[in-house]
């Protein structure tokens, strides 16, 4: 029987829809589910939503729980991270804190001192997963969704080598199905290639029938120029290539937008967004088990579209799919330094996940992709030396943070920072 193992379950939204999708599947309705939380009431409600969303589905999984990550991880064949370390009280300090400084942040969970504070707030609970994984389930393959993704997946390279994990993120795939719609193109039947780091990668190939969409695309910007109000359709009209993540996220990785009164108008930037984001997404916790209490029906239709549960079902089945996922770059990106994560094709079938090599990054996406990266590498650099200096260090290159803060300043806003989180940081770096 395969064992797939939840931690962080308590995200119980998103632990929602993996359910429903992994128990769509028919040759996985009898797996076990093993749901971790720290929290005892948000467990016991995504133990509530398993169940729920197995008998809506006519499904008949073995569920477990446990307060001991341990005890789901003992025999797991799958290992799905969701962990949020600090959860939404730590986010409001990521956002106030950098705010009383000047600097605006749109989400804060992949670079600048967001980032940087997510990844350092997280990679004690990734040292830790590890080494119960080495122990306790050493062939199972981790399923990592935990923001940031590039950060994450570069620290468990470093510190964990032999760990089979790879980052699953679903902007390549909602990018190309948004530009198919907006070009009025099927997505079934395109064809692309996605290549770079986490949230910010490039459509390397967007085709349809063998023939690129990309001078279609050209025409609807020529057309409709309030398209181009929007940071990556700003960017892509710039590079030549369409990034794949949304703009909100994309305009803080980028020296050139936030720090301007006038782009801000002008590509509509959400400044704060993930304020909002976040604070919705507690609600929405309570709103679902509130339902679950009142034993109302969940929302379990949905098509699959989640990694997670196609990389299980394809391992279990040996049914091929090609995804993107974020890995340690190994000959994989050429002009990308070795070792970082990287987000490319994957090949999965019962012989697991399997990257493709892209080669070289055209120049200027490289070029891009080497200060996004040259962030977590510093970040990652901190963490397992302990050098305090590496997380300032991480800060000021940053490409936002470096546009609009002198060094004083930086350095200052990340000793606030790290006396905020307090023991969320690891001691050798507070």
């Amino acid at each position: 029987m395969t064992v797939i193992a939840f931690l962080g379950a308590g995200s119980v939204v998103f632990t929602r829809e993996l359910l429903a999708d992994i128990l769509s599947f028919d040759e996985l309705r009898g797996v076990t589910l093993a749901l971790h939380d720290i929290d005892a009431e948000r467990l016991a409600t995504a133990e509530a939503i398993a169940r729920r969303t197995a008998e809506q589905l006519g499904a008949k999984p073995v569920v477990t729980t446990s307060l001991d990550r341990r005890a789901v991880l003992d025999g797991a064949d799958f290992v799905i991270n969701a962990v949020q370390v600090g959860m939404h009280a730590a986010t409001v300090r990521d956002f106030e804190i950098p705010a009383k400084y000047g600097l605006r942040q749109t989400i804060g969970d992949t670079l600048g001192v967001g980032g940087i504070f997510r990844a350092l707030r997280t990679f004690p609970v990734l040292d830790g997963i590890a080494r119960d994984m080495r122990e306790l389930c050493p062939d199972a393959l981790l399923l990592n969704y935990t923001n940031p993704m590039a950060m994450n997946i570069g620290y468990l390279a470093a510190v964990a080598p032999q760990l089979k994990a790879v980052g699953l993120c679903h902007s390549v795939y909602w990018t190309v199905r948004d530009l198919s719609e907006l070009l009025g193109v099927p997505y079934g039947e395109v064809d692309y290639t996605g290549a770079g780091v986490n949230h910010q990668a490039w459509l390397l190939r967007f085709e349809h029938h063998g023939e690129s969409l990309y001078p279609r695309l050209d025409d609807l910007l020529a057309r409709e120029p309030g398209l181009r109000r929007r940071v990556r359709m700003d960017m892509y009209a710039r590079l030549g290539y369409f990034p794949t993540e949304t703009s909100e996220h994309s305009s803080e990785y980028l020296p050139w937008y936030l720090r301007d009164d006038a782009e801000i108008a002008r590509l509509r930037i959400p400044v704060g967004d993930y304020l909002r984001i976040s604070a919705g997404n507690v609600a929405e916790y309570h709103a679902v088990r509130e339902s679950l209490l009142a034993g109302e029906p969940l929302d379990v239709s949905r098509d699959a579209t989640e990694y997670a549960p196609q990389v299980i079902h394809s391992m279990v089945t040996g049914t091929l799919r090609r995804i993107h996922g974020n890995v340690a770059n190994h000959g994989l990106i050429s002009n990308l330094p070795e070792g970082y994560a990287v987000e490319v094709p994957c090949v999965v079938d019962a012989l697991g996940v399997r990257p493709e090599r892209v080669g070289a990054l055209p120049l200027q996406c490289a070029a891009l992709n080497r200060g996004f990266v040259n962030v977590g590498q510093l970040t990652v650099r901190a963490a397992v030396t302990g050098d305090k200096r590496m997380v300032r260090q991480a800060a000021m290159v940053d490409p936002n943070t470096a546009a609009t803060l002198s060094v004083e300043r930086i350095w200052a806003l990340c000793d606030e920072l790290t006396a905020a989180h307090g023991d969320l940081i690891p001691e050798s770096l507070r």
